[in-house]
């Protein structure tokens, strides 16, 4: 959807689905991309508004700073995934949906309406960058910066896939501006800020649900507070909140994570864990090469702590993920 599409649909669905009616125009403050007029019960609110076909967990801090400086402010996209929504209604911070899904907390007037099916997205074309495999592949690429300029039956190596794939995947960010090609033999990568954004996003909902072998418990439950006494076997490492303290030391973990090849019967035998529903030891499979990533045997790579903590709702566990980007990635971007 373009954004004239977004808006267009999102009034017509405000209207249509729940009686308010809405005006957009052009004409808002410079950097953003115009204003939102609504009538609420017979109020009219008129509101600064930006635009945007999808919103990530990175976005927030400029949302915040957008909601500060440009009071009143509401953020229009044509979808917003669940825990986006709870991480905007936490700051107060107003948005609207395509769909006509719609939270405004201003002026001592609620409005929260979340009952609208989500739009589908119909999309013409899918980059091949952003399925399973190609997130494994720009993964390798975001973890090391000299492997775009290796072979494309390395590369395939490294990401344990097809060359075919690698072929694909690097055209398609070629399409979206973030690989240029100098010469004939030369490729170089642009905007890796933003494709680590772009990636940590579609991790976490594309490739980490396909990762997950389930949650566990430890039989003695005092475990869990000695965790950084446990002996990881090689093929297994920590990652999202543990990770993060043996990064940083800012951070005491609420909830384990490991990531791993070894089976269910071996981490059951290895560390004394049970399989239980809501157990607060969380177990991915591994899909990267620990050999490639140049990181410290017992935590995941810096990205994968990074995304495993951004895409969360706690405040924490978010500032501690900034501090990883700053100690352990900006400066490989």
């Amino acid at each position: 959807m373009t954004e004239d599409e977004i808006i267009n649909q999102a009034l017509i669905n405000l209207e249509k689905l729940h009686g308010i009616k809405g005006r957009w125009t052009f004409n808002g403050p410079n950097e953003l991309d115009g204003c939102l007029k609504l009538v609420i019960n017979n109020n009219e609110f008129v509101l600064n508004a930006e635009i945007k076909k999808e919103l990530r967990s990175q976005t927030l801090e400029t949302l915040l700073n957008y909601n500060i400086q440009y009071n009143p402010f509401i953020i229009i996209a044509a979808r917003i995934f669940p825990k986006i929504k709870t991480q905007l209604q936490q700051n107060n911070i107003a948005y609207l949906e395509a769909n006509g899904n719609i939270y405004f907390n201003k002026e001592n007037q609620l409005l929260w309406i979340d009952t609208n099916q989500p739009i589908k997205m119909e999309e013409k074309y899918r980059n091949r960058a952003y399925t399973k495999t190609g997130l494994k592949v720009v993964f390798a690429f975001l973890n090391n910066n000299q492997l775009i300029h290796q072979p494309y039956r390395y590369i395939a190596e490294v990401a344990n896939t097809a060359v075919g794939n690698v072929t694909n995947i690097i055209k398609g960010l070629k399409e979206e501006g973030f690989v240029m090609q100098l010469n004939k033999n030369e490729i170089i990568f642009k905007n890796k800020k933003e494709l680590l954004e772009k990636w940590t996003n579609a991790y976490e909902h594309t490739l980490k649900p396909t990762l997950k072998v389930g949650n566990f418990a430890f039989v003695n439950e005092n475990n869990f507070y000695e965790w950084k006494n446990i002996n990881l076997k090689e093929t297994t490492v920590w990652g999202g909140e543990p990770a993060a303290d043996l990064i940083t030391n800012h951070l005491r973990p609420e909830k384990l994570t490991l990531y791993t090849t070894e089976t269910q019967n071996e981490l059951m035998r290895n560390y004394r864990l049970v399989p239980e529903k809501n157990g607060n030891v969380e177990v991915y499979k591994k899909f990267w090469k620990q050999e490639e990533t140049n990181e410290d045997r017992d935590t995941a790579p810096a990205i994968v702590v990074y995304a495993d903590l951004i895409n969360t709702d706690d405040k924490r566990n978010r500032e501690t993920a900034q501090m990883i980007y700053e100690q352990c990635i900006e400066q490989n971007l």
